[in-house]
């Protein structure tokens, strides 16, 4: 088992994983707000924690993974409102679509998938700590947490209290006129009209805000004091803020010991956001370069780094997938091990011990597979050998499984696929390719046409 070090966001710098007791690690990721499809940025944590668990199970760590879905939001009720739909209703549609696009992806499920509507009684019962610790306040029917009470906030973002804009989830008429102060922020929301769900609570009817879900719902599988919290660089402030503020000063021990940000997807040189408009859906992004190129495309930057969503990266990360393919194809499943690979290995998952850092990782493989490739054109019979365990660490497993042959039945729906295309007839082109993928094959959307590989 390696020493783990990872980029902690509340120290500043690298810090080891030091698990509570044994080997037992908890990783918390913030998940979606599931008020419409999730975009491509969205998948970036996914991909990043789904894989960090992969790698510390491979470290001999027992991980448990939770990805909540935050399914009661202010921007649930007003999507739902302009669909003129229950918002209940929208945020199950969502949560669903959430769970089939992530799950094209090929990797597999969080072990626990919590959800926030599902979680308030203990939502409640922190919000009561809070007010019995004198951190938080009651005021006609909202419950606001009292940040001067908390000396330490501010202590994960490093911003003054001037530049603390708690944001639009306390972005409610009237709120600063029963706050006592401007930087307190909703743990409760009282009831509105033209809001369809709401819980009873000691003091009115309603329901939490944002922050005090996380906290609640990562408490409730983890708790106290566990590994690591995860989530985008913009949840920063407020969010993993509010989330340390909450916990520590009802609970009195932190949430998290370790606190770990991935960077945002770019686009056009803007972060990609549902509120700016510049998103591809991550549906979207599964058609046009399938589950392989998309966590390829991720693992090729380290994961704290920015990363544009363009052209010539995804083409980068099909070009890296397309030689690992090209490797697959002239290695004998049954042959020896080859040569050198087993030390490569040992550098690949030291680069991965080093803050997770997956180009690294990569740099180690690439040269090894074209040092391969020269002993094959000599003649040598070279096997797999301990690729199959780099390829599954990456998520890239599926691609030994690109060289089976699509049936006749799956030809068949590939064609009707691309004539209802052409037709932009996109009804029927989705529902042919959902068939295809209960059948168990995925289409890949290349340069020389539509080609059908078995699903990861």
């Amino acid at each position: 088992m390696r020493t783990v070090r990872l980029q902690d966001t509340l120290s500043g710098g690298l810090r080891e994983l030091e698990p509570r007791e044994d080997a037992r690690v908890g990783v918390y990721a913030c998940g979606p707000t599931v008020y419409a499809p999730i975009h491509v940025g969205n998948a970036r944590p996914y991909v990043v924690f789904s894989l960090l668990k992969r790698f510390l199970a491979h470290e001999g760590y027992d991980v448990t993974f939770v990805v909540n879905v935050t399914d009661v939001n202010d921007k649930i009720y007003d999507a739902a409102r302009e669909r003129g739909v229950a918002s209940e209703e929208l945020a199950r549609e969502m949560t669903r679509r959430y769970e089939e696009d992530t799950g094209r992806l090929g990797l597999g499920r969080p072990d626990r998938e919590p959800r926030a509507s599902e979680t308030i009684a203990g939502i409640v019962e922190l919000i009561q700590a809070l007010i019995d610790r004198d951190h938080a306040y009651a005021t006609g029917g909202d419950v606001y947490f009292r940040v001067a009470s908390f000396p330490d906030y501010g202590k994960l973002s490093n911003r003054s209290l001037e530049d603390m804009d708690q944001g639009e989830d306390d972005d409610v008429a009237g709120s600063t006129a029963v706050k006592e102060n401007p930087h307190d922020f909703a743990l409760w929301k009282a009831r509105k009209p033209g809001e369809d769900t709401w819980w009873p609570a000691p003091w009115g009817e309603g329901r939490p805000g944002w922050h005090i879900e996380c906290s609640a719902m990562a408490e409730a599988i983890l708790g106290l004091d566990f590994e690591i919290h995860g989530g985008g660089s913009d949840l920063v402030f407020p969010h993993h803020e509010n989330e340390i503020a909450q916990t520590e000063a009802g609970r009195g021990q932190p949430l998290a010991r370790l606190w770990m940000h991935n960077g945002m997807l770019e686009f056009d040189r803007e972060k990609m956001s549902k509120s700016v408009g510049n998103i591809a859906s991550l549906r979207e992004a599964l058609d046009e370069v399938g589950p392989e190129v998309l966590v390829m495309y991720f693992v090729g930057a380290h994961y704290r780094s920015p990363m544009p969503y363009a052209g010539a990266p995804l083409e980068d990360a099909r070009n890296r997938l397309e030689r690992i393919r090209d490797l697959l194809r002239r290695l004998d499943r049954d042959g020896p091990a080859p040569p050198g690979l087993d030390e490569v290995a040992e550098r690949f998952y030291d680069a991965l011990a080093k803050d997770f850092n997956t180009p690294a990782a990569l740099a180690e493989l690439f040269p090894w597979m074209a040092e391969a490739h020269s002993r094959l054109d000599a003649g040598e019979r070279l096997g797999l050998g301990r690729l199959p365990e780099l390829l599954n660490t990456l998520g890239l497993e599926s691609l030994l499984e690109d060289d089976a042959e699509p049936d006749e039945d799956a030809q068949r729906l590939l064609g009707e696929r691309e004539a209802a295309r052409r037709e932009r007839d996109f009804a029927t082109a989705d529902a042919r390719r959902d068939e295809l993928a209960a059948l168990g094959w995925q289409v890949r959307d290349t340069p020389d046409g539509p080609r059908l590989v078995r699903a990861g």
